[in-house]
């Protein structure tokens, strides 16, 4: 039993594990745990990023100074934009409208980040 398991292709066994795990958890009536679960990934996640984009403000935070006020405005103002825009996305019900709006925003957002960072790294 063991050989056929060790022989077995990669992908069928990730579904086979993928399959025991769904069958434990339907079979206990977990599905009120996994929602938890779920929710507290999402939470951790939100955390890691913003950590990580703590981390690279940090480091970059003595550039961002040097720019002019208008700059510094727009640009933290984006990042503020960005940041509720994840967390409503994350946090409120969602249909399709939503999820459009959701991709705008933060398309908009993040081209205003790199606008600004462009020009204020463009010296000419």
């Amino acid at each position: 039993m063991k050989r056929f398991f060790s022989d077995l292709n990669p992908t069928v066994r990730g579904f086979l594990v993928i399959a025991v795990i769904a069958a434990v958890i339907v079979a206990l009536s977990l599905e009120s745990t996994l929602t938890a679960l779920f929710l507290l990934a999402r939470i951790a996640m939100l955390l890691a990023i913003a950590f990580f984009v703590y981390l690279v403000w940090r480091e970059r935070r003595a550039d961002i100074a040097t720019w002019s006020q208008r700059a510094r405005v727009t640009f933290y103002g984006s990042a503020l934009l960005i940041v509720a825009d994840l967390l409503a996305w994350s946090f409120v019900r969602r249909y399709a409208l939503d999820d459009f709006a959701f991709v705008v925003v933060l398309l908009c957002g993040g081209f205003a980040m790199w606008r600004v960072w462009r020009d204020q790294r463009t010296y000419s």
